[in-house]
């Protein structure tokens, strides 16, 4: 009864001539922090993909009481996230590429007992120059855009610092003395009966000193720096020396260094050409033992770095294997 008593007073306000409403301006104060004026709240249900959320509830509906399946559950997350993207396999990169001429690096022909007589004296076999690659050209033309960045960059850095002709006798001098260290440590590992006279400055060098407690656990020394050839995989080699080292014959190759090289992965393409000698050596007919472990000693001339290959040696090979395959291809384009 008094709600219509109060609308019929509505009513008649409302049709009087001097009385109006109108409706007031919203007059809203705001400051940078807080606003007075209320914004329209927004529904999170109109922003549902509605024609997906139907497709859903009908899926959910007719598989009630029905028991789920691995496929069912694929199929409802499609409804509801779409068809699955599967990332695309990585390129594979030069260490995990199978090498197209893939050659085994070990002998099967050769057993283990053609490493039990030692030789009286250690093979020395000449190199014979000729138009065959060797180890140290296939590596040096084939080095990646990064290494290639990186030697030119030092090479700049040490021309900027000693001039044109200094950097010139720098590396005069870095040969130099690789070639004495090598004279003076091939001297100390051969027989007596085949010594030459020593030259005692060269022994008592910084590089000599920093092998000496190495050199006790080297014996039964087989080839010193002796001559190698892959006559499959048509490249030649220099070995610095095979021997036995704490028990393992190995193939030994030394590298001086102004720098320490504690871990193997500071050495570079050195242990390529370790086990491109090993590969070439196993397989050539002037050898008949056969050679299971690589050794790379990294000298300075206070210490000496000994790094034994022997897990990583099929990674080396496979890397060596297509450093070479990369030139032959390369020699191939340029004959075409």
């Amino acid at each position: 009864m008094k709600m219509k008593f109060f609308q019929t007073i509505c009513r008649q306000l409302r049709s009087s001539k001097g009385f109006s409403v109108e409706s007031a301006t919203l007059v809203a104060f705001s400051t940078s922090s807080y606003s007075c004026g209320r914004k329209k709240k927004v529904n999170p249900y109109e922003e549902v993909d509605q024609e997906k959320y139907c497709n859903l509830v009908q899926s959910v509906l007719s598989s009630r009481g029905l028991t789920h399946t691995p496929e069912s559950l694929l199929e409802e997350d499609a409804l509801l996230y779409g068809p699955v993207i599967r990332p695309k396999s990585p390129k594979q990169n030069e260490d995990t590429r199978m090498p197209q001429n893939w050659f085994p690096i070990f002998n099967l022909e050769r057993n283990d007992k053609s490493n039990a007589s030692d030789p009286s004296v250690p093979l020395k076999i000449p190199l014979q120059r000729n138009l065959i690659p060797s180890v140290t050209r296939v590596l040096q033309q084939t080095m990646t855009k990064q290494q290639v960045f990186w030697l030119e960059r030092w090479k700049q850095r040490m021309i900027l610092e000693l001039g044109e002709d200094g950097f010139k006798e720098y590396t005069s001098n870095i040969f130099l003395q690789g070639k004495r260290f090598h004279e003076a440590l091939e001297s100390i590992l051969s027989p007596q009966e085949t010594l030459k006279e020593r030259d005692e400055n060269l022994l008592k060098s910084g590089y000599i000193e920093s092998v000496q407690h190495i050199l006790k656990d080297v014996s039964g020394v087989r080839a010193l720096e002796s001559a190698v050839q892959h006559e499959t995989l048509n490249y030649i080699g220099l070995l610095d020396c095979v021997a036995e080292y704490q028990g393992k014959l190995c193939v030994i190759d030394w590298k001086t260094s102004e720098k320490p090289k504690p871990f193997l992965r500071n050495t570079f393409d050195n242990p390529l050409q370790v086990v491109a000698y090993m590969g070439a050596m196993n397989h050539d007919t002037n050898y008949s033992f056969q050679v299971p472990v690589g050794l790379l000693w990294c000298l300075k001339e206070d210490l000496c770095h000994p790094h034994f290959m022997m897990r990583s040696l099929f990674q080396y090979w496979q890397l060596a294997l297509l450093r070479q395959k990369k030139l032959q291809k390369r020699k191939d384009r340029y004959s075409e």
